[in-house]
């Protein structure tokens, strides 16, 4: 029987194959979350190399949120993820929720990364 491990890495790779083939050349939103934090990253599949990046344990956010693993930490994290990519020249971008379900802390860093100006 497989593990819960193995059952989240199946569905992030499933995930990430089909974020790929419908990227057209965008940019990759790569969002990962542990028990205490959420990180995102623009990615660049086609150079691959990081366009922007942004988490809880950022110096800006950590003095400012009580806790790193909560939904307000992950809108947080959205718009300033938001604001790094759209210095960096980057509006579109596709979603790669790294095999979570959409559900959550990562819908509530999407819709913050939406509303910041990011269109996915």
């Amino acid at each position: 029987m497989a593990s819960a491990r193995d059952k989240i890495q199946r569905r992030k790779n499933r995930v990430r194959r089909a974020v790929k083939q419908s990227a057209k050349g965008r940019p990759r939103l790569s969002v990962f979350r542990s028990s205490q934090h959420i990180y995102a990253q623009v990615i660049d599949d086609t150079a691959g190399n990081t366009v922007a990046a942004a988490s809880t344990l950022d110096g800006e956010l950590r003095k400012s949120l009580p806790k790193g693993g909560d939904k307000g930490a992950a809108e947080a994290v959205g718009k300033l993820i938001a604001k790094r990519a759209l210095e960096a020249g980057v509006k579109d971008v596709v979603f790669d929720r790294g095999g979570h379900i959409y559900h959550g802390r990562v819908k509530a860093l999407a819709d913050a990364a939406r509303e910041a100006g990011l269109s996915f």
